[in-house]
């Protein structure tokens, strides 16, 4: 029974930097040596394909190494569940999960690797306000335990710019980059992702997607019109849009892309035949190429129109002459006069548009303003500044999204994405699955821009930061949905995760009493830390769903989980005495045939719980000879 510690590299999160050697080692096994890549030989094994200019088209920034770096970076963190924080825990799917997103992008690799069909974020547009997401290269967790005043740090919480020093792009670059390449990680080969942005950092937020996404995989910029009146006070031009920028992770495998049709454009295909929904429609055109004469059942040809113009038509005469033939055409009379008339098909759908302005179909899928009327209906005031409206959101998943597919939003804010999930599912039927990720930066009700959101997180007697407010949205959502939608069934809950440390305690010698020290890593987990939070710390770790079924079971007195249909097998009770050993271990093997998992089973057991070796080994011998060889402990 190997045991799992914390320098294990199966409790870290994936190790990407090792995935790209191991890589390159399959591919180019020649130029590894001294398990090293020798450069020279690779440049030759890759021939005239090395960039080797000092000069070179690109957007290069300080910090961009040290970017590159922190997205390679395991983390050693954990996901501590929050049940009694959550809506619907034993059922739901979806997931909200407090915590910086960087550490929480890493943390998320094994278990949601190429499994996301959406990302759409809407990150920190580097407008001069208080910047939060200061990145520690060391240790991202401490870091993050001090912007939300876990640890005290001599009264550090976040780091304030000015209106000047905000606007460095090297800081907001540095914070978008390593995300940016941990996000696309998840992203399924077919995915998708959309980043709203504004004029500032557009330009750079292209770049470094080009870079990330592959210029190719570029699909659109679309321009959303967010504003509408005002604007004198601007110093030279009122600005009314923003951006939301689509990239694909592959442009190759995804599919085409179609806008839902509105019913007033339905309601003009009201006749249908096997092939489909269409009408009839004029054969003629005001304009084109295609000049012949049709003649017409009673010997009249139609040549020139009224005016003596000649008549165009919408196909060539070959075509027309096998339309008529095949019944997708037809020559009739209306009133006194001969119509040439063919049968125009529904397509599949209408491809989305890049939108400017007045021209725009998203025009009326709201603006800001409209998503701050949203929060007020919600929480009859504003605690949320220029949340993005639930409208626009619903029209980006109703033309990239089926039924089934999981979205991912790591700035969720205002919690607009999953609002969005949940009401286009009652609408249409759907399975959508949503993961929010959001830090929860303190609120300081001193502060006139925080008052009002510190206030209302006082009120539901919950801590003052946003992530709290997060959570009360979507709940506020759901019941919203509920009542729009009374006979909807589907799923209106969500898991609630915080980032925290490992349960797993590091080995830190104290030097100077090192007696002590052994005695108190006797417990290998950490004070304070409950059968869940190692139980999904084990899931997280082994790349299981954070939603994945749990079923318990209590065998010779001892409560085993079942997670993933038996995939994984955990017994994290404190005391296995030798007695309990073989009733234990016969009771899991045939919970295990019941639950007949595919694939391996990872059986796992508290390493202090074991009254000596002799019990661990005796139940790892009863296990293995009922196949069950995967037995670790922690």
């Amino acid at each position: 029974m190997r045991k799992i510690t914390a320098n294990d590299p199966e409790i870290k999160s994936v190790d990407i930097l090792v995935e790209n050697i191991q890589g390159l080692r399959a591919l180019f096994p020649e130029a590894m040596t001294e398990e090293k890549v020798d450069f020279e030989v690779l440049k030759q094994l890759l021939g005239g394909m090395v960039d080797e200019r000092e000069e070179k088209y690109g957007l290069n920034w300080h910090g961009k190494r040290r970017a590159r770096q922190l997205a390679l970076m395991p983390s050693t963190g954990t996901l501590r569940p929050r049940p009694e924080d959550s809506v619907e825990w034993d059922t739901t799917k979806n997931l909200m999960i407090e915590g910086e997103n960087l550490e929480v992008l890493k943390l998320l690799q094994k278990s949601y690797s190429n499994m996301v069909k959406l990302i759409y974020i809407d990150p920190p547009y580097n407008t001069g306000k208080d910047f939060v997401y200061t990145d520690d290269f060391r240790d991202n967790i401490k870091n993050y335990q001090r912007l939300t005043g876990q640890v005290d740090d001599g009264g550090r919480r976040m780091t304030s710019h000015t209106e000047s020093s905000g606007r460095f792009h090297t800081d907001w670059l540095n914070m978008m980059y390593p995300r940016l390449k941990l996000a696309r990680n998840l992203l399924r080969e077919d995915g998708v992702i959309f980043v709203s942005i504004d004029e500032i950092e557009y330009a750079k937020l292209r770049f470094i997607c080009d870079e990330i996404f592959g210029e190719e995989n570029h699909i659109a910029d679309f321009v959303w019109y967010n504003k509408r009146g005002g604007g004198n006070d601007a110093k030279h031009v009122a600005v009314e849009h923003e951006y939301v920028v689509f990239y694909a992770k592959s442009k190759t495998d995804l599919n085409a892309l179609f806008v839902p049709y509105a019913p007033t454009y339905l309601s003009r295909y009201k006749e249908q035949d096997e092939t489909g929904k269409y009408f009839w429609d004029t054969f003629k055109r005001k304009s084109g190429k295609q000049y012949y004469a049709i003649t017409c059942p009673d010997g009249t040809i139609l040549e020139q129109d009224d005016l003596g113009n000649p008549l165009s038509w919408l196909r060539s005469e070959k075509r027309f002459k096998e339309d008529l033939i095949s019944g997708e055409a037809r020559i009739i009379k209306v009133g006194e006069k001969w119509s040439v008339q063919f049968k125009q098909r529904l397509p599949e759908g209408k491809k989305p548009r890049t939108i400017f302005l007045e021209d725009s179909i998203w025009k009326e899928h709201s603006t800001s303003r409209d998503g701050n009327q949203e929060m007020l209906e919600m929480f009859s005031r504003n605690v949320f500044d220029n949340p993005k409206p639930v409208a626009l959101l619903n029209h980006i998943i109703s033309f990239s999204l089926e039924k089934d597919d999981l979205v991912l939003d790591f700035f969720a804010g205002s919690g607009t994405t999953g609002h969005a999930v949940m009401a286009q599912n009652a609408a249409d039927g759907g399975n959508r699955r949503y993961i929010l990720v959001q830090l929860p930066e303190p609120l300081d009700p001193a502060n006139d821009n925080q008052k009002i959101a510190a206030d209302f997180c006082d009120r539901l007697g919950k801590p003052r930061n946003i992530a709290e407010l997060t959570k009360e949205r979507l709940r506020r959502a759901a019941r919203k949905i509920q009542s729009e939608f009374p006979d909807y069934m589907g799923d209106l809950g969500f898991r609630v995760f915080t980032l925290d440390s490992s349960n797993i305690r590091a080995w830190k010698p104290d030097r100077e009493n090192l007696e002590q020290t052994l005695l108190d890593h006797l417990e290998h987990i950490k004070e304070g830390r409950s059968e869940l939070d190692i139980l999904y710390e084990l899931v997280l770790k082994f790349g299981l769903d954070l939603c994945a079924s749990t079923e318990t079971c209590t065998i010779a007195g001892k409560t085993v989980y079942a997670i993933g249909g038996g995939v994984l097998l955990a017994c994290l009770e404190s005391s296995i005495l030798r007695d309990d050993v073989e009733p234990l271990a016969l009771g899991i093997i045939e919970w295990h045939r019941v639950l007949a998992p595919v694939g391996e089973t990872i059986c796992v057991f508290r390493d202090s719980a074991f009254a000596d070796d002799v019990a661990k080994f005796h139940l790892t011998a009863i296990l293995r000879e009922y196949g069950l060889n995967n037995v670790r402990s922690l």
